[in-house]
């Protein structure tokens, strides 16, 4: 069961359309505790991450009364907010600082299928050598992927953007009794000249409150 991510209110960014929770917002930066990238880094599949970043996108998408935030940096990151039965501060839930590993363009129907009936959802899933658990569970051995539509706002337009995603989540132990997440995505997007459509593979941690300080 979750809990609250923050024990008290933080007032709430309202500039723009685009989404904002926990005083990040376009534009806002943020830096992550030195000392947990300088203990992890070394586990991880990651090299040399950053530890402070500049929010340039930020989108929003909602499952049955969850809410997902995303905040695209200028390095290949995005730090993701998810918030249980609200939009507020204290609705948080969890965060997690994910890298993009790799994206991969989807040239047919064959390739799309495959990762949707077959790939994204099985029980693990390896990358690097290792093997990650899927953490959605299921009464089969196969788990659909969850879908939601992500509507994103970019730095130079107020006018957001709109992506199908098919996800799955999965994490892995590391030393320090700490987890790295792999999250994959199938997703498609209308764009000039017909639909887009790519997998995307990024790997994570997540942080707690004392770990993420945030500038406005």
């Amino acid at each position: 069961m979750f809990t609250s991510f923050f024990n008290k209110k933080t007032p709430e960014s309202s500039s723009s359309n685009a989404p904002s929770i926990m005083g990040l917002r376009l534009g806002c930066s943020f830096e992550i505790d030195p000392l947990l990238m300088r203990m992890t880094q070394e586990h991880l599949v990651i090299d040399n991450a950053a530890t402070s970043y500049i929010i340039q996108a930020a989108g929003i998408a909602e499952m049955d009364g969850t809410w997902m935030f995303r905040f695209y940096t200028d390095d290949d990151a995005f730090l993701q907010v998810i918030s249980n039965g609200g939009k507020n501060t204290e609705d948080v839930v969890d965060v997690k600082l994910f890298h993009f590993y790799d994206t991969q363009d989807v040239a047919s129907q064959d390739i799309w299928d495959k990762l949707l009936y077959k790939q994204i959802g099985t029980p693990t899933y390896q990358l690097e050598g290792h093997t990650y658990q899927r953490v959605w569970t299921s009464v089969s051995d196969y788990h659909n992927p969850v879908y939601v539509q992500e509507r994103t706002y970019d730095k130079d337009s107020k006018q957001a953007s709109e992506t199908d995603q098919f996800m799955m989540l999965f994490e892995r132990e590391i030393p320090g009794g700490n987890t790295e997440s792999l999250f994959l995505s199938a997703e498609e997007s209308e764009q000039e000249g017909g639909l887009n459509r790519c997998f995307v593979i990024s790997t994570g941690i997540t942080l707690s409150p004392s770990q993420l300080t945030i500038h406005g």
